[in-house]
């Protein structure tokens, strides 16, 4: 039951949480503000926004309540479980600044109730029943803690960044991609073609796109084909090691460990898959890329419907820790300045949550909890939709050096041709590194640094004449809740 009034805050007694009837969360036990959460605990904070008659603790305890042991009503059976050890418990609530319907919920739960190494049970046990809870007007899971003891009960990534460019043999330099276009209509020679031209051309990627699997104008197996040709043909005449992210998505299990067997016979550094498979398929096919020394590429096919809403689903933030513990090498992790949402902050701590060890509780970043990943692999991050050469500085200064910028219009769209395309990006890149490397201000003198290269390079000139006015300037809607104010 959802109590309409504010509780006491004092523990009941036991006769009381035991009485039959329903009786409001809070007093079931589900509140308790002197809490101290353990090291072994299980953080989350959610942003609750409460119907305008039910008490924001009431809606807290509700939340722990329905995500670990309650119902609406008092059960008998309880009696039968040591049950204020599997309660959650809501702590702490906060209201969030300048939105007074809205607060942050911080809840704690003992790590026995979750299944060691499943993703799965984790996320069924916080998100799987609370969404449509009709006390609340909105529910949003912003962070997670999870305990270095219940991290280091997965595999994590199969290789991380230093395997992948030990790989690759590709060191100093953010990593150059881009996804075929366009990505529905193509035969597999004709997009063969395409993946030949841009790695030539200088990309060290190519990529399906999240909805090529196998289709009546392209089957997966020629697809495969031709694109490794193209591979094979690409790195002979580089002489660099070179990938395309085959997309092993499919409707079954079998068919996707057929594609990957297949993908590896050919002498595929990398495969891929998307968000939309599931959790523990995901995880399935880590363990195969880890087995069979594969690059796992994730795009996150279908985030968007429940990561970008301010006030209900499930931030990235959280999305970006399970699929490190899940195990993927690779996550497409937003742009900043590109056409996907993406506020420069929140970007920033995605990108963190991914690649650092330890990130500390950062308001600024949307960061709620400190979370040490105990040596687990890094994932690299993957920076794509809306980018082009002219954006170089930016993306380098804002994502730094370990990730992949992928350049799909940017390359594929270039006037003189694909693989010119590519060059353009590649030394726009070349140039920014080689003036971050002598210590230059390449943000300021960025747009410089860019003209001065494409004075050697016509594809790089022919970019920026069509490209370096494109800018995509819209308010983003997932942003932190507070703002640096200057010190005093």
């Amino acid at each position: 039951m959802i109590s309409k009034t504010a509780p006491n805050g004092k523990k009941p007694a036991t006769n009381s949480r035991l009485k039959a009837g329903v009786t409001p969360y809070a007093e079931m036990g589900y509140w308790q503000p002197d809490y101290e959460p353990k090291d072994t605990d299980v953080l989350c904070a959610f942003r609750i926004t409460p119907q305008a008659d039910v008490d924001p603790v009431e809606a807290a305890a509700a939340v722990a309540g329905e995500s670990s042991t309650a119902t609406w009503t008092v059960v008998w059976t309880d009696r039968l479980t040591a049950y204020e050890h599997y309660q959650a418990r809501a702590y702490r609530v906060d209201p969030v600044p300048g939105n007074p319907e809205q607060f942050i919920a911080y809840i704690a739960y003992d790590i026995d109730l979750f299944e060691e190494g499943s993703i799965a049970n984790l996320t069924s046990s916080i998100i799987g029943n609370v969404f449509g809870f009709k006390a609340l007007k909105a529910l949003r899971l912003e962070d997670m803690r999870i305990p270095v003891a219940y991290v280091k009960t997965f595999q994590g990534p199969p290789h991380g960044i230093v395997m992948e460019r030990e790989y690759l043999n590709k060191f100093g330099r953010p990593l150059l991609g881009a996804t075929v276009k366009p990505k529905l209509g193509l035969s597999a020679k004709n997009y063969g073609r395409v993946v030949y031209e841009a790695l030539r051309g200088g990309l060290d990627f190519t990529k399906d796109d999240e909805n090529i699997n196998s289709q009546p104008f392209m089957r997966w197996r020629d697809r495969y084909l031709f694109c490794m040709e193209a591979v094979t043909r690409a790195e002979a005449a580089s002489g660099e090691i070179k990938g395309h992210y085959l997309n092993v998505t499919a409707g079954d299990m079998e068919s996707m460990y057929e594609r990957a067997e297949f993908a590896k016979e050919l002498g595929s550094v990398i495969i891929m898959i998307d968000l939309t498979i599931g959790f523990t398929a995901m995880q399935s096919i880590s363990k195969w890329a880890r087995k069979n020394g594969t690059i796992l590429h994730l795009h996150r096919a279908g985030h968007g419907t429940y990561t970008r809403q301010k006030s209900h689903g499930v931030s990235f933030r959280v999305l970006a820790k399970w699929c490190r513990l899940l195990g993927v090498d690779h996550i497409h992790a937003g742009t900043v300045v590109g056409k996907l949402e993406g506020d420069p902050n929140t970007t920033k701590g995605f990108y963190d949550i991914l690649r650092e060890d330890f990130i500390p509780t950062n308001p600024m970043h949307g960061v709620f909890f400190d979370q040490h990943w105990c040596s687990m692999a890094p994932v690299m991050p993957v920076a794509s939709g809306g980018i082009h050469a002219g954006q170089m500085h930016q993306l380098l200064d804002l994502l730094g050096e370990d990730v992949v910028l992928q350049f799909g219009g940017g390359t594929i769209g270039h006037p003189d041709g694909i693989a010119q395309g590519a060059e353009a990006n590649r030394i726009a890149l070349e140039a920014m590194v080689m003036a971050r490397n002598e210590g230059r201000d390449f943000v300021t003198e960025g747009p410089q640094i860019l003209e001065d290269a494409a004075k050697h390079s016509k594809a790089l000139a022919n970019a920026l004449g069509i490209w370096k006015d494109i800018s995509f300037n819209y308010a983003s809607t997932d942003m932190p809740d507070v703002v640096a104010t200057p010190s005093f």
